[in-house]
């Protein structure tokens, strides 16, 4: 199995500089318990909690506040959040060179898949190091 069509092999995982997970929600409905998770997540993992958009914004069709995190959260963060994310979607992609192939073609989808509209993200970007977390976990995962 190999990386790109036409390429020699596959991608190296050094492609990845960060992650992203997008915490979806509904203002009206499901606000509360994303903002119990946000806490939670606030309190157990080294992130950047990004800012609340009760609106669509770039290419999510739906409210939203990123996650910011460094590639060594990954293995806690994510199985973490297929056990709590409740009636919540969240998107968790990688963040490359490629913001159109790391939101529509590498994701993982934990609860039910959402409309992402690439043609509103580029297919070039510089590499997105993990920013620094602005959380000081308290608790264990």
């Amino acid at each position: 199995m190999t990386g790109e069509p036409g390429s020699s092999g596959p991608r190296p995982l050094g492609e990845i500089a960060s992650y992203h997970a997008h915490i979806y929600y509904d203002p009206a409905t499901t606000r509360a318990e994303a903002e119990q998770l946000r806490t939670w997540i606030g309190e157990r993992f080294l992130v950047t909690l990004g800012r609340w958009h009760d609106v669509k914004i770039g290419p999510h069709d739906q409210a939203m506040y990123q996650v910011a995190f460094a590639r060594e959260v990954f293995p806690e963060l994510v199985p973490w959040l297929m056990l709590n994310h409740g009636k919540l979607s969240v998107l968790v992609h990688p963040n490359t060179t490629n913001p159109r192939r790391d939101h529509l073609a590498d994701p993982v989808w934990i609860g039910p898949a959402l409309a992402v509209h690439g043609d509103k993200l580029p297919e070039h970007a510089e590499m997105e190091e993990a920013p620094a977390p602005n959380t000081s976990p308290i608790l264990r995962p």
